[in-house]
């Protein structure tokens, strides 16, 4: 048998270790695993030079814009910034324009997608504006629905207590999950005004309007709408606050299928930052007091946070900049920094190796049924992120694909830098440059469980 590809003198991430061995490639899929001399004919070898392979990472939460908010980032641009970062499947959040929130808007978008993509992508949807249609939105195949707490934005009126609760238990019927962005509409708009009429448009002002109360009453309120709902799936997006992740721990410890994410940023910023970099760093949640940060990482370590995603946000410079804080955009791009910070952070021996696989690959596929993908073992898809572990460099904004050329992060020093990412057997990223064309990628569809 002649393969598509051998990959030899790899050091390999396999099943909670690293292991010298081969890699055999056949039609997309990972098809032998072992030593060189056991290795099939192939039709390219590459040399990897003893370089670390890890499962490609598997960002859950990404926000790829596109369609009128193409100025923000495009489908190609914001997947070549994930092939730049090792991410080799993303799952686009649905607030885009249009509201990815119906049958022909999600295929619109898939149909778009499929010709400027370099990695897997999937998409979320938000609940439409007729219950009718979600189970067309999930025979369509998407992975979820999205739920925004904080403003009302697809078809389900998020201040119904009884619309939500029959949404969520038509989507628990369905086994799917709904990720969330956790804050609460009506305590955050409360506070938004009393701001403004106090003509308070400064930074602390928005660190008030979006404090502590505003997350933990959000998660309070759906943990009570869905107490009754059999086989809930939940899933709560960029946690910030330890109380608001103490809670949602107290209910997995009550065998509720929830899981919860954590962002690099708000592990690793606080808001005593804000000064150095300003509304750059303005993301939804904000950042936190380190008490909240040191709260995330011991949850991070002993196993109630199940996923870390980017919440790749990216906006023009000029969105980011106003006199006002009210009309700066939040968010930040993190496709091309997440899995450097994080090795770095096993270099720090903040977390393992085995940890982070398991964050940012091995779980968000188990969350989110991306079945395929998330290891390295045979027959699976041949995602994976050759990575140089031991190599220091400083993050340069001003180099990122994605057309957002701004970080809090930039010159920070990190350690464990994506030298090549594989997105179906195919080399997209190698040593910075893309080299595959678009349309490379898969548009990736739900298979039911």
């Amino acid at each position: 048998m002649i393969v598509d590809s051998v990959l030899t003198n790899a050091r390999a991430y396999l099943k909670d270790e690293i292991v010298e061995c081969s890699l055999a490639v056949e039609d997309g899929k990972i098809q032998k695993i072992g030593k060189e001399v056991h290795m099939p004919r192939a039709d390219e070898k590459t040399d990897l030079n003893g370089l670390l392979v890890l499962p490609g990472v598997i960002d859950c939460h990404v926000h790829l814009r596109d369609e009128e908010r193409a100025y923000k980032e495009t489908f190609q641009t914001g997947t070549a910034a994930a092939a730049a970062g090792g991410v080799t499947s993303v799952l686009d959040m649905p607030n885009n324009a249009p509201v990815t929130m119906s049958v022909e808007a999600l295929r619109n978008r898939m149909q778009l997608a499929q010709r400027r993509i370099l990695v897997n992508v999937g998409f979320l949807s938000e609940f439409p504006a007729s219950a009718e249609e979600t189970g067309a939105i999930v025979a369509e195949g998407a992975f979820g629905f999205k739920l925004f707490m904080a403003n009302q934005v697809g078809g389900l009126d998020i201040d119904n207590d009884e619309a939500l609760k029959t949404a969520f238990k038509q989507t628990a019927d369905l086994g799917l999950p709904v990720a969330v962005h956790a804050e609460d509409h009506s305590l955050l708009k409360r506070s938004v005004e009393r701001m403004k009429l106090e003509a308070r448009h400064d930074m602390s002002a928005f660190l008030r309007a979006h404090d502590d109360r505003v997350e933990l009453a959000a998660v309070e309120r759906l943990l009570e709408l869905t107490s009754h709902v059999e086989k809930m799936r939940l899933h709560f997006c960029h946690v910030s606050t330890k109380k608001a992740l103490d809670a949602v721990g107290e209910a997995k410890k009550l065998g509720k299928a929830f899981t919860c994410e954590v962002t690099p940023h708000h592990l690793l910023l606080t808001k005593e930052d804000y000064p150095s970099f300003g509304a750059i760093g303005l993301t939804m949640p904000p950042l936190r007091i380190k008490e909240n940060v040191q709260g995330l990482w011991k949850a991070l370590v002993e196993g109630t946070v199940d996923t870390v995603g980017s919440d790749h946000a990216p906006h023009s410079l000029a969105e980011k900049d106003s006199a006002s804080i009210w009309e700066v955009k939040a968010g930040i791009p993190g496709l091309e920094t997440m899995l450097p910070l994080i090795l770095t952070m096993v270099h720090k021996d903040r977390l393992t190796l085995s940890r982070a696989v398991e964050l940012m690959s091995q779980k968000p596929a188990e969350v989110f049924g991306l079945v395929d993908r998330g290891c390295l073992n045979e027959g699976k898809a041949a995602d994976f992120v050759v990575v140089d572990f031991n190599q220091k460099y400083r993050l340069n904004a001003s180099e990122f694909k994605s057309k957002a050329k701004f970080s809090p992060f930039d010159k920070w020093e990190v350690q464990g830098k994506p030298m090549q990412t594989y997105v179906n057997g195919s080399l997209v990223m190698d040593d910075g440059e893309i080299v595959a064309k678009a349309g490379n990628g898969a548009v990736i569809r739900r298979t039911p469980f």
